[in-house]
């Protein structure tokens, strides 16, 4: 099994890698060469930033050219973190309004409750859709850690799973071979690691 960490300069790559190699992955590279992200089983678009700015990094290395041949037309697995996984929607209000890879419907904005602490940190709950196939084998309500100032929103039906802070979020989302999570499982200790072999195994 080869994954490879698509590099746009931006993303939790040690806690990924470690986590992936921990769980018996033959091979893990970081790249944006197009060749080596085209020899991988699966890919994985990681993210720790701002949305504006990982977009103009991904179009200045033309991984949104080359994510578009091999995940929308060739159906390579792929599973978006975080800021990895808002980049997949149509678009995100952060650093003004910025369009995204558009493959996934949905968009990105800013917690706008006043009440609440921003960024939401820490460990939390989410409502799993057994649609999918990210959770086999988690309990119906496992939790995993978050740290994220903006959300992603969407009228459409993308197997999204759920997380409450402030209302309801989408945490998770699973369309074909397309994958994304709010949170990071690199962090999340054993329902993360579980994920992860989901990922390998079910895609």
């Amino acid at each position: 099994m080869k994954i490879v960490i698509v590099d746009y300069g931006m993303g939790n790559i040690k806690s990924i890698t470690s986590t992936l190699l921990f769980i018996g992955v033959d091979e893990v590279v970081l790249s944006s060469d197009y060749e080596k992200l085209r020899s991988a089983d699966k890919l994985i678009l990681p993210g720790v930033g701002s949305f504006g700015k990982a977009m103009a990094q991904i179009k200045s290395k033309q991984l949104d050219v080359y994510l578009k041949d091999l995940v929308v037309e060739n159906k390579k697995p792929l599973l978006g973190i975080c800021l990895g996984m808002q980049l997949l929607g149509m678009s995100s209000t952060e650093d003004g309004e910025n369009q995204g890879l558009g493959f996934i419907n949905g968009s990105v904005i800013k917690f706008d409750n006043s009440n609440l602490k921003v960024p939401h940190v820490g460990f939390n709950q989410l409502k799993v859709n057994r649609e999918g196939k990210l959770y086999d084998g988690l309990a119906d309500d496992p939790d995993f850690y978050f740290t994220h100032s903006y959300k992603m929103i969407s009228s459409a039906s993308i197997k999204q799973s759920m997380c409450d802070y402030g209302g309801e979020f989408i945490s998770g989302f699973e369309v074909g071979n397309i994958a994304g999570v709010q949170f990071h499982p690199e962090l999340s200790q054993n329902n993360g690691i579980k994920l992860f072999k989901n990922f390998i195994t079910n895609y």
